[in-house]
């Protein structure tokens, strides 16, 4: 059956900038409660906060938690106050968007210095953590609050980066093939509740997480020469299609990496 996001309640985790900005304001504009957490400082925090003002004056709550969304303290203080706001309506829709790991190689490179930093332990760990496993902690802790319900979608941003090599890009690869390997698990284990669970993979977008990888610039125009709609995939465009795909409470289409790329991988 078909429903409307008007006066649901969502929760999307990396909501201050890229895809979890546009899809806050999606689902806002449709009449949707936004809970958000985010981890900025200085200027950051005060456009972050500014956006929340901005999604509240379309008329709906915008509850925005500057917080470290990997930290079992967070998902404590956060969840406890999504259990008061979303009260019997729960969670509709999790988006998982963190795009926070290290961007070094895994071993030196032949021709450069001696001296040249690659991945620890503590640093692989680190990413792992944040942009993958932290979306199953979430998800344990919003079903142990009774938050999440039938018809209730989870998201997850991975990128071709998961099965492809880009330079430095080794850590946030191992996090984005882990990702979607929790999103099959808990896709197979949450179809008796009747919950969906879901990667995106976004095409090339300009992102601030984006712009952090080597030679991001040469790599976007590339991809945006090669993207049969010869452009690049925008925020909004996911935006778009997490809000088509939340409008259903069916729970069928479940366990998928879903390609947000208009045709992208297609030539690549």
């Amino acid at each position: 059956m078909i429903t409307e996001i008007q006066g649901s309640w969502s929760l999307v985790l990396g909501v201050s900038s890229g895809f979890g900005r546009a899809v806050a304001k999606a689902l806002a504009e449709r009449g949707g409660n936004v809970i958000g957490v985010h981890f900025d400082t200085a200027d950051g925090a005060e456009a972050a906060a500014k956006f929340a003002d901005e999604l509240r004056d379309t008329g709906v709550s915008a509850h925005f938690f500057n917080l470290n969304a990997a930290s079992a303290s967070t998902r404590r203080e956060v969840v406890g106050q999504a259990v008061e706001l979303a009260g019997d309506k729960g969670v509709r829709i999790l988006l998982h968007s963190l795009a926070f790991g290290t961007l070094l190689p895994f071993a030196p490179s032949q021709d450069g210095p001696q001296d040249q930093e690659t991945v620890n332990s503590r640093q692989l760990a680190m990413t792992l953590d944040v942009m993958a496993n932290s979306l199953v902690y979430w998800t344990q802790d919003l079903l142990a609050a009774g938050l999440l319900r039938r018809g209730a979608k989870i998201y997850g941003m991975t990128s071709a980066g998961s099965t492809q090599v880009l330079d430095s890009y080794g850590p946030v690869s191992a996090a984005k093939a882990a990702l979607e390997a929790h999103l099959r698990q808990l896709a197979a284990e949450l179809a008796p509740r009747g919950i969906a669970a879901n990667a995106l993979r976004a095409g090339t977008t300009l992102t601030p997480a984006l712009e952090k990888i080597p030679h991001s610039a040469a790599y976007a125009e590339v991809c945006r020469a090669r993207n049969p709609h010869k452009r690049l995939t925008e925020p909004e465009d996911v935006a778009e299609a997490i809000v088509l795909l939340s409008m259903s409470d069916s729970s069928w289409l479940t366990g998928n990496v879903i390609g947000i790329d208009g045709g992208e991988i297609l030539t690549a």
